[in-house]
């Protein structure tokens, strides 16, 4: 890749976590308050802040291969601590969003789980904690995790064997058409 088309690409990739995120980067300086309050710092490959300051560089490579932007757990620490007000945890899910659509999930456990909630949401409008567990447990072949909270979690009622009905789950069905059918950024 030449150094124009290179500098274009980190551009591009600059702007477009700017206009999915409405956020804008470029005024984060680096304080690193999100990183202090970040529950999740000791899993991370890159702290929230090295995260913002390779967004800013245009590293969407580093930023999209990245173990952190998976594991945040979108708990709005880092967002409430932004001096500049900047919504970091969205444009953590921002990027968590343009790597999964790019084809990199370097935390697959967690990648799998998302997967197996959404295809809960979509089918029952809200998540079925039974069906979500064993969709999980089928296509991650993790078959005995927490498998000794179970019989706690059935005698407490928290584990139905049929999902509850909702009203509205026509209205939830048709945000997931709209998003395959590429209203996934309206």
């Amino acid at each position: 890749m030449r150094i124009y088309d290179l500098a274009t690409a980190e551009q591009d990739f600059i702007a477009e976590v700017a206009a999915r995120s409405h956020q804008d980067v470029r005024t984060c300086y680096q304080c690193g308050n999100c990183t202090a309050g970040c529950p999740y710092t000791f899993v991370y490959d890159y702290s929230v802040s090295q995260i913002m300051r390779l967004i800013q560089l245009g590293q969407q490579e580093t930023v999209l291969r990245s173990k952190s932007i998976w594991l945040c757990g979108s708990c709005q620490s880092c967002t409430t601590r932004c001096p500049n007000r900047i919504d970091v945890a969205k444009i953590m899910d921002v990027c968590r969003h343009m790597a999964r659509e790019r084809g990199y999930a370097t935390e697959r456990e967690v990648k799998l789980f998302a997967d197996s909630f959404l295809r809960s949401v979509e089918r029952h409008g809200r998540a079925f904690e039974l069906g979500l567990m064993v969709d999980y447990v089928l296509h991650s072949g993790k078959v005995f995790t927490d498998l000794d909270l179970a019989p706690t979690a059935l005698a407490r009622r928290k584990l139905p064997f049929q999902p509850h009905p909702i009203v509205g789950r026509d209205q939830v069905e048709r945000i997931f058409q709209r998003f395959r059918q590429g209203g996934a950024h309206a």
